[in-house]
């Protein structure tokens, strides 16, 4: 299976709204590493084709020497998709010289959780009940998922080569 990664250009509209909006219900997402609503749709980022159907999704943010993965959504899960986009999101980052690329994942987000470590990743940071904080600007956050409490933020970051 061949998966192609390209930069989202204007026309991908429609299908990026509605990758996000089938993951996420919406495209506005609280961007947890910033601790605001932003539109996903307005973001840079991938989308990542296999014979010409899209796979997958992701979104990001440049900040000073930083580069946060806003979302990143697979549609055929378990095939190298994520992999794919984060390996482009990371090559944009130290393309424009980024220190670090990371996110912000919830407590509950078990298997992203083993992806992102198995991708290098490093946990460096727990924000206790974080979600509680959340929840007031985006009212419609679960509270829980798959039988666990949605209740905290975990960082992860990726140190990127100089």
């Amino acid at each position: 299976m061949a998966i192609s990664v390209r930069s989202i250009r204007p026309d991908d509209l429609p299908v990026v709204t509605r990758v996000i909006s089938g993951s996420w219900r919406g495209t506005t997402l609280m961007v947890l590493g910033r601790g605001e609503l932003v539109d996903t749709t307005k973001l840079p980022g991938f989308v990542a084709e296999v014979a010409g159907e899209v796979a997958g999704v992701v979104t990001y943010i440049e900040d000073g020497d930083a580069v946060e993965v806003a979302s990143l959504d697979a549609v055929l899960p378990g095939r190298g998709v994520g992999r794919a986009l984060l390996d482009a999101v990371r090559a944009a980052a130290a393309e424009r010289g980024a220190a670090r690329l990371w996110l912000v994942t919830t407590n509950d987000n078990t298997h992203a959780l083993r992806f992102y470590q198995r991708y290098g990743f490093d946990l460096v940071a727990l924000r206790r009940n974080a979600m509680d904080r959340v929840r007031e600007l985006k009212p419609g956050i679960p509270a829980e998922a798959d039988g666990i409490p949605i209740r905290h933020e975990l960082e992860l970051e990726l140190l990127l080569d100089p």
